[in-house]
């Protein structure tokens, strides 16, 4: 708890005046004041950021956490909880679609194992962090302790710190574990009050009988562990999931140490709005990658205050929207430190 504790002290606004900075540096550049939309906007974000004019992009980083879930027992998944471990396998031989992503956008994937169900897994680059072999089945019980949940935290927490230090510039974050929608929209429906029908999805594309379980599994963890939404580590613990907590904690670390955080899709949004509920200030560190096809996804980005980067009808998660998000960051970046202004190009401005 120590540790969580003193990085949401650590946690302060942006630097408003490098901001403005930016941005009207942005607007001395040979083009149409503004006419780099959303380019610019991420820029000037970084900005902030950094508490520099012209904002630097250096290592990234893309955190895959790893964890099961106990709601599984519910039927509320079209795929085998086993897959879970299959997936992160696949990540570590460098098989699945964030990888040849990541390859893409010449980031780093590192994938920890938070709360992983079954056999250990041996692979040297794998960090083996798992508070406990999934959570419990919410339907009957709080998913985790709040020792549990607060370890799970920490876990992000130290490991983004780690990240950090050793040279990122730039954090995505990324998850896997069979299940997780259905904990995302129980956080969701208990932090917004929406209506269950509104933001549970398909997952992993359950049918319409899924469906239906999934939305009354839903229901009655709420209904039985009564998750106080004014408490964000309350509901995070009672209907939540080991690897969103550690998401939640690699958002907060990333922004006690001024570091931008690419935020994926609906499970990765879920922690982000833990986060903002930890701390408001969290939100200025964010970058919202794409709109996912979970229909929860957009009203979690909408509570936060996000606006999405990309909209490319994704739903697979690991950090695969975030890390595609890269590359216009990245642009964004040389926009505003490669471009010439009016003045040096020798180009009339329109005054």
């Amino acid at each position: 708890m120590e540790l969580l504790r003193k990085t949401l002290e650590g946690i302060t606004d942006v630097d408003r005046k490098a901001a403005q900075q930016a941005q009207k540096r942005l607007d001395s550049l040979t083009k149409p004041p503004g006419s780099l939309g959303v380019l610019e906007e991420i820029a000037v974000q970084l900005a902030a950021i950094q508490g520099k004019v012209i904002p630097v992009l250096g290592q990234k980083v893309v955190m895959v956490m790893a964890g099961d879930h106990g709601v599984v027992e519910e039927g509320v998944s079209a795929f085998p909880q086993e897959v879970t471990l299959q997936m992160v396998i696949n990540f570590l031989n460098h098989g699945a679609a964030i990888n040849v992503l990541s390859n893409q956008a010449g980031a780093r994937v590192v994938v920890t194992d938070v709360g992983i169900k079954g056999l250990p897994i041996e692979h040297p680059e794998l960090n083996i962090r798992k508070v406990r072999p999934g959570t419990r089945n919410m339907v009957k019980e709080a998913a985790m302790t709040e020792e549990e949940a607060v370890a799970a935290l920490e876990v992000g927490i130290e490991l983004v710190n780690g990240e950090i230090n050793k040279g990122a510039t730039i954090v995505a974050t990324g998850e896997m574990g069979i299940g997780n929608t259905t904990p995302s929209a129980a956080i969701l429906a208990c932090m917004t009050g929406k209506d269950l029908e509104r933001i549970t999805g398909r997952g992993t594309g359950v049918d319409d009988q899924g469906l239906i379980r999934k939305r009354a599994a839903i229901n009655k963890a709420l209904e039985i562990n009564r998750p106080d939404a004014a408490k964000p580590l309350d509901v995070l613990r009672k209907v939540g999931g080991l690897e969103i907590a550690a998401l939640t904690g690699v958002i907060l670390g990333a922004a006690a140490r001024k570091v931008p955080v690419v935020v994926d899709g609906f499970i990765s949004t879920t922690a982000a709005l833990v986060a903002h509920k930890l701390h408001h200030y969290c939100q200025y560190y964010m970058i919202a990658s794409h709109l996912s096809q979970e229909p929860g996804h957009r009203i979690l980005l909408e509570e936060i205050g996000l606006r999405p980067t990309l909209q490319l009808d994704l739903r697979l998660g690991e950090g695969t929207g975030a890390v595609l998000a890269f590359n216009l960051i990245e642009a964004s970046v040389k926009i505003i430190s490669e471009m010439a202004t009016f003045e040096e190009a020798g180009v009339s401005n329109k005054d």
